[in-house]
């Protein structure tokens, strides 16, 4: 956690400090395997293999996807879906956010701290609370559906080490996906115990980064079938990232070298019961810690975003972590009724962050504590631990593959418990021995409770081989409050606040097939993004105790087809969405608070070409233009969102280039790679602040990047060698601290710089 990402609490003042304004393409090279190995469930209707997006595959297989809650081909899903394989994942050492970003026209991201990331499709972003992209991993949805624990910055970062793969549903996906899936849906799906043979493999990693410590990395998985019915799958990782921003004393800060050093550990274990073609259960635990210093954050001039002091810097007078914790329990059972099939997933699952920020140029200025001149006569630091309990469970009945009609009904329930819990104190210059000088400014509580009920149904009918039409249809219900309490000088009175919302989304997607890999289809949908309470300030308006749901219409059309031979491939979709009552974060009487704006447009085209000139030679180029605005001012003096504005963090263009070759040498399999991305200029978070004093927004530059990629398999093992960021671009993702900088710098978030590593891989 870095300065400004988050706290959604205390005032306004300290919310707008801590909130952070963040943070396809059809893999056609990717055969599918058993429905079991895919980590989906439907004994009826198995699906084709798991997809592995190794460059070399053979084409002319179909990649299986469970965008709509059943194994479908891709080509048969009315909407645009991205799908990146587990091969591709581990070739392209893609294990975060950042690493493959590049793999999936118009997703983009914000983030300044590994875990915190806001996630961007198809530009639906305005800088608020909640999460605009649901992240689910296979049936559990993750991270919160309210506005009241920072789900839009707390996005799920899962570890890709053995995931079968991830799908990126971009649109809304009110209909099977239900709250916060405005712009989309990320999926990962991890690979499920098979018993069909014992296996086992793992990886090891050293990185070195320019201007760093060096980065270790190891992970492993082993599959066991214990019998013909019954197996599990165990998995586990760890990396340790090296340091690259330094301390350098600016302001009266601390000096110290590689401040931002980071670690990611955890595993998986899955246990699968089959006693019959008619039933399966599937049982899966997940645990996740991400632990980092200082977040990614580098102090840089505040029009011109470039980085200042010539280096990677921030100043630091309290050292900074945030430790963010994921865990996920999920039972998912299949029972073929015969008419249908029977699915139900239980899920709880728990997201807990504990985080330090430096605060102390910030409220050192008003508190007559600091100056950049003669530095700190104390230090403050905010010590915040956010809490996200969630329990799920969603059972629905799916037909049989069908010819004429296939249907889906289901009903969906979710209980969370929320809190984030702050207190901010004033340090000893140097220490952490409280200041006496000044009394307790800040410790209070903000707990929240989100409940829902939701009904959906999902029907495809088809009139012929070729033309289609796909219907549905979700009902919701959702309870809400939320309540604050506090002492010290910035605490309010003791508020709570409660809410009620009752939202209907439904989508229509005709689809005409005009051969077995080619089709074109439309698809008009609604999304929504659940209201809430609001925690106000004494003598606010009572209008202001609650904000409404925003919602969406998309209209989509789109091409997917590949020639006879599947040596080309083209994914082409364009869009226009148009956004009413956005929500956005805003500023009343110094208190941070939601709010509803007016309406937002986004207009684009995404598209992926695949070409396979020759058999172990793949070649793929996406990109994404997206033109997403602002058609009406918001509150200039709280929001700073004027008419016209682009909307934060969307590029209008960002286009990558991908090729990989292999080749046999008896039976070793040796190969070559490379990659290349490019965003260009983009807005940063809204400020009425710079507003006022620029007459502009922030602007984010256009960068590149380019990743090399070499390796030989000899079967049981590998060896590989890889460089990100070759260039070492300077590569801005975010915007953030206005205020709380030495000498009016602002925080950039900034990706790696040039990575050089080798990874060792063994397995049988």
């Amino acid at each position: 956690m870095t300065k400004s990402m988050m706290a959604y609490s205390i005032t306004g003042a300290l919310a707008a400090l801590l909130l952070a304004p963040s943070a396809s393409a059809q893999t056609t090279d990717a055969p599918a395997q058993d429905d079991q190995a895919e980590g989906t469930s439907s004994p009826v209707t198995p699906a084709s293999t798991q997809a592995r997006a190794t460059p070399s595959s053979a084409p002319g297989e179909d990649i299986v996807v469970t965008a709509q809650k059943r194994a479908q081909v891709l080509i048969d899903v009315p909407q645009s879906v991205s799908v990146v394989g587990g091969d591709t994942l581990q070739r392209n050492q893609a294990y975060s956010f950042q690493d493959y970003a590049k793999l999936v026209p118009g997703l983009q991201l914000a983030q300044s701290n590994p875990g915190e990331a806001r996630i961007v499709l198809r530009g639906i972003n305005t800088g608020g609370v909640a999460a605009t992209v649901a992240t689910y991993i296979d049936e559990t949805p993750f991270g919160s559906s309210s506005g009241q624990v920072n789900s839009a910055i707390l996005a799920g970062e899962f570890d890709t080490f053995d995931v079968a793969r991830v799908e990126v549903l971009r649109g809304p996906q009110g209909t099977l996906y239900g709250a916060s899936s405005l712009g989309g849906v990320l999926k990962y799906v991890t690979a499920a115990p098979s018993t069909d043979k014992v296996e086992a493999r793992g990886r090891a990693s050293l990185e070195s980064t320019k201007g760093g410590d060096l980065s270790y990395m190891g992970s492993a998985v082993v599959n066991l079938p214990l019998g013909d019915t019954f197996a599990v799958r165990a998995s586990g990782f760890y990396r340790d990232y090296g340091g690259y921003i330094d301390s350098v004393g600016n302001g009266g800060s601390d000096v110290q070298k590689n401040i931002n050093g980071s670690k990611s550990y955890g595993g998986r274990i899955s246990a699968l019961f089959k006693p019959s073609d008619a039933f399966q259960l599937r049982l899966t635990a997940i645990l996740q810690n991400l632990d980092s210093d200082a977040g990614t954050v580098v102090e840089s001039d505040p029009l011109t975003l470039r980085t200042l002091y010539g280096r990677n810097t921030q100043s630091q007078y309290v050292p900074e972590y945030t430790n963010i914790a994921y865990r996920v329990y999920n039972a998912t059972a299949d029972v073929d009724l015969g008419f249908a099939t029977l699915t139900s997933s239980t899920s709880y699952s728990t997201l807990k962050q504990s985080l330090r920020d430096d605060l102390t140029v910030n409220y050192g200025t008003q508190l007559g504590l600091y100056d950049d001149a003669t530095g700190a006569a104390a230090d403050l630091g905010l010590v915040q631990h956010t809490d996200t309990k969630r329990f799920t469970q969603e059972v629905r009945l799916s037909s049989p593959a069908s010819d004429t009609f296939e249907w889906l009904i289901g009903g969906y329930y979710d209980h969370e418990k929320g809190a984030i819990i702050q207190r901010l104190d004033v340090y000893e210059p140097g220490t952490f021995t409280i200041f006496t000088g000044v009394p307790q400014l800040f410790d209070g509580a903000n707990p929240s409770r989100y409940e829902e009920f939701a009904g959906f149904a999902n029907g495809t009918v088809h009139f012929g081989p070729m033309f289609d039409l796909t219907l549905g249809g979700r009902y919701s219900h959702n309870d809400q409050d939320a309540s604050q309490s506090g002492t010290g000088l910035l605490a309010p009175d003791a508020l709570s606040s409660a809410s009620k919302e009752n939202v209907f989304t439904w989508s229509v997607a005709p689809k005409f097939k005009f051969s077995r890999t080619g089709a074109i289809y439309a698809r008009v949908a609604k999304g929504f993004r659940p209201g809430g309470p609001n925690i106000v300030p004494p003598n606010a308006p009572s209008s202001l105790s609650t904000y409404d749901s925003d919602s969406l219409i998309s209209y989509e059309v789109g091409l997917k087809a590949e020639t006879a031979d599947r040596s080309f491939a083209i994914d082409i979709a364009a869009f226009h969405i148009d956004w009413r009552d956005i929500q956005l974060f805003a500023q009343v009487n110094d208190f941070g608070i939601n709010a509803n704006g007016g309406k937002a447009k986004s207009d684009g085209v995404e598209f992926t070409a695949t070409m396979r000139p020759t058999r172990g030679f793949v070649v793929s180029l996406n990109g994404a233009y997206t033109d997403a605005k602002l058609k009406e001012d918001t509150d200039l003096a709280i929001v700073g969102g004027r008419n016209g504005d682009q909307l934060p963090y969307t590029p209008k263009y960002a286009v990558s280039a991908n090729a990989d070759y292999d080749w046999q040498i008896g039976s070793a399999t040796p190969y070559l790679g490379a990659s290349l991305r490019f965003l260009s200029d983009q807005s940063g978070p809204y400020s009425p602040t710079f507003v006022a004093a620029t007459g502009r927004q922030f602007r984010i530059p256009s960068y590149g990047v380019v990743d090399l990629r070499a390796g030989v398999d000899f079967g049981r093992f590998s060896v590989e060698a890889y460089a990100k960021n070759l260039t070492n671009s300077v590569g801005k993702t975010s915007v953030s601290g206005e205020g709380n900088y030495p000498f009016g710098a602002v925080g950039t978030g900034i990706i790696r710089p040039r990575v050089i590593g080798v990874t060792l891989g063994a397995g049988f």
